[in-house]
Formats: C-alpha cells, sequence, structure tokens
C-alpha cells in the first residue's frame, strides 16, 4: 500500500474541504438555524404534535424536577442514573400502552439502537422495510448479521425473505407511519407474515404514539399488537409528549434482556430526571384530553387538502406528517429558507436524509393548530414555492 506524502498538520483535514465543495454543488449544505425562545414563527417542522412542549403542566413539572433532583441524571441507568421518576414513567407508559413492562432511554435514537442490537445477533437475520428511521438502520449496522433490505410496505417481499433466511432467529423491522411521506405500514399482515416464520416484530411507534389509537395510544395499540408475545415496540418521548428520551416497550423477559444487553442502555448517561418528569406530565395530559390526537389528524388533513387544492404534489397524511415535493434538493432548501423569511417554518427533507432519492418540504401538524394558522401555511407555501412545485 503507499502511504500519502508527509503533510502539515494544517493539510490533514483538507479532504473536507473537498467534500464540502461536492456537498454544495449537489445543493446538500445544511445549517443550524437557531430559534429564540420566544419565537413567532408558525411551527410546522417540530414533532410537538399535541402543542405540549410549552404547556405549563409539563414545563412545570420539569423545572420542579429539575430543582428536586438535579440537572441531570448523574451516571448510567445501571450506577446512580435510575430515579423514582424513570420507574414510574415506565410503568405508566406500559399500561397506557398495553405492555408488560416499558424501559426508557437517553432518546428514541438510542432505544432503537439498543432494542435492534440486543434482539439481534449472530444466530438472528433481520428484514426491515428500506424507508425505515435513520436509527434502525444504524442499529441493523451495528447487527453485525444478515440484514435484508425490503421495498417501501411489502408483506409478501418480507415473507419471501423469510422464508429463504439462512438463520434459525429473524427479526422484522418496520416503522409505524414512516417518518418522510407519513404513511401507515401495515402492521396486522406484518404481524402474521412473521408468524408464519417465526419472526420477531418491531416497530418503530414515534410518529404513531399520541397521535393514533384509542386515546393516542399508538399504531401498534390500534392494530391490536399491544402485549403480544412476539411485538416489541420503541416510542420517542420528544414527539408527542413534547419532552425528551425514548422507550422500549414489550414482554417483561424482553426488556429485562435489554437490561443485561444493549449497550446503548447500558453504558449510556440517564435520561435527565427533568425529562422524565416532563414526559409523565404530558402523560397526564393526554389520558386526560383523550380528544387531543384526533385535532392532530383533523389538522392534518384540512392542511394536504387545501395544499392538494393549489397544485402541489402533497402525501395522504394517516397521522401528523405530510410531505410536498420539490423540483431539486436544491429548490427544497431554498423553498425552506423563504418560508422561514415569512415566518413559518417548515422541514426540508433532501438525500441522503430519504430512502427514494426524492427532495421535499416536510410538514408537521399539532394539535393546537388555527384554521388561521393553516390558511397562513398554505399562503406562505404558496407563494414561496419555486417554479415546478406546483401544477
Amino acid at each position: 500500500m503507499n502511504l500519502p506524502a508527509s503533510s502539515s498538520p494544517e493539510q490533514v483535514f483538507d479532504w473536507l474541504d473537498t467534500a464540502a465543495e461536492k456537498r454544495a454543488a449537489a445543493g446538500l449544505t445544511r445549517r443550524l438555524r437557531p430559534r429564540g425562545a420566544s419565537s413567532t414563527e408558525l411551527d410546522l417542522a417540530g414533532n410537538d404534535y399535541l402543542g405540549l412542549a410549552r404547556d405549563k403542566r409539563v414545563a412545570g413539572a420539569a423545572a420542579a424536577a429539575a430543582l428536586r433532583w438535579g440537572a441531570g441524571a448523574t451516571g448510567s441507568r445501571l450506577g446512580t442514573g435510575s430515579t423514582e421518576l424513570h420507574t414510574e414513567l415506565e410503568y405508566e407508559l406500559a399500561r397506557f400502552c398495553g405492555a408488560q413492562a416499558a424501559l426508557v432511554f437517553s432518546s428514541g435514537f438510542t432505544a432503537n439502537l439498543g432494542a435492534v442490537t440486543a434482539l439481534s445477533g449472530a444466530e438472528s437475520a433481520i428484514v426491515s422495510d428500506k424507508h425505515i428511521h435513520t436509527s434502525l438502520i444504524e442499529g441493523c449496522r451495528l447487527s453485525r448479521t444478515d440484514i435484508a433490505a425490503i421495498n417501501h410496505c411489502d408483506p409478501a417481499a418480507i415473507k419471501h425473505a423469510l422464508a429463504t433466511r439462512r438463520k434459525p432467529r429473524a427479526l422484522v423491522v418496520t416503522d409505524s407511519v414512516f417518518s418522510v411521506d407519513g404513511d401507515l405500514a401495515p402492521l396486522g399482515e406484518l404481524a402474521q407474515v412473521c408468524r408464519e416464520h417465526g419472526a420477531a416484530l418491531l416497530v418503530d411507534d414515534a410518529h404513531g404514539f399520541g397521535v393514533l389509537g384509542d386515546g393516542g395510544r399508538g399504531a401498534v395499540h390500534a392494530a391490536g399488537l399491544a402485549g403480544e408475545p412476539d411485538v416489541v415496540t420503541t416510542i420517542s418521548l420528544s414527539a408527542a409528549l413534547g419532552a425528551q428520551g425514548g422507550a422500549v416497550l414489550g414482554p417483561r423477559r424482553v426488556i429485562r434482556h435489554l437490561v443485561d444487553t444493549a449497550r446503548s442502555f447500558i453504558f449510556d448517561t440517564g435520561l435527565a430526571p427533568a425529562s422524565a418528569a416532563a414526559a409523565l406530565a404530558a402523560l397526564g395530559v393526554l389520558k386526560s384530553e383523550p380528544g387531543l390526537p384526533e385535532k392532530v389528524l383533523t389538522n392534518a388533513v384540512t392542511l394536504s387538502s387545501q395544499l392538494r387544492a393549489a397544485g402541489f404534489r402533497v402525501s395522504n397524511p394517516e397521522a401528523a406528517v405530510i410531505s410536498l415535493q420539490a423540483p431539486s434538493a436544491e429548490s427544497a432548501a431554498e423553498w425552506a429558507g423563504r418560508c422561514a423569511e415569512q415566518g413559518v417554518r417548515v422541514g426540508c427533507f433532501r438525500p441522503p436524509s430519504v430512502p427514494d432519492g426524492i427532495s421535499r418540504l416536510r410538514l408537521t401538524v399539532r394539535a393546537d393548530l388555527t384554521e388561521s394558522d393553516v390558511d397562513t401555511a398554505v399562503k406562505v407555501i404558496s407563494e414561496s414555492a419555486p417554479a415546478g412545485a406546483a401544477s
């Protein structure tokens, strides 16, 4: 092997400049856009589906917990990082969603990493939908086992992959609500396919929990799979609950196994007590106001219908996520920027974040959006649209 010629310390990272130039030429440069504490923007980019992140009951619970328990968890969950708040949150999440047990992680990302890696291994095959969350993809990569990424929402293809696998065990991995277009996985069909072939089903319900199912209990509950012995669910605490963190829900023996083997749980600092308290308070609000999820769905249908009437290529929302196709990656970024300049914050999804390679605006609706908010969003998006975005 030819080693590179000696260079000065200033040249070691010169390759980063070349990579940045290539991203810029492809319209894939990203930048942070800090918002103020009292921003007046209309937020259609965040995942605060129930509008609880600023709810005084939720924020107040976080503040009180920080004063009582301290700013951080102080250690891993197996060290000093587990508090009575964590235990209570796990109990309440499991009871609400109809699972035997739950385990709280510091984020939805680490929950997915832990669940996938701990429930797979050398004797397992993983079969996943191609459109799953990046955190699930990273978990699959870290599993170091046979992986088959199957065409989007194709139970027949998953059935074939399970039937032809070379490993004795299998784990099927899917989102419930896919994060790019907001479409819903055929969970009932997937569960049946899994049972025909002795496979476990792992469902990331980050965008279904709090929005779908009876009182917001999630897509897994709505599909009649809550509490099933072969189904494991992951959720985010930073979406519908407006807090921070993630959790895995499932059979008690699965949760015990995660405590013993999930590296993203064992070696990570525990969720901050303030975040656990905020999630608990938000769950309490959801229980006391079970109509909130229906408001999310109503607003999603209203916004998507008006955008479609304006000529845009809009996804059919089955939860809180809506996408509008853009002509290119560069035009999508410019479109989102112009919307922000006019006071409407929207998401911008471009490769490699989109599995189908299509750039788009990603909109998320909330339960607390008003008719005026929807009208404003449609007006700003329409007036800011690049050529070719609308028919």
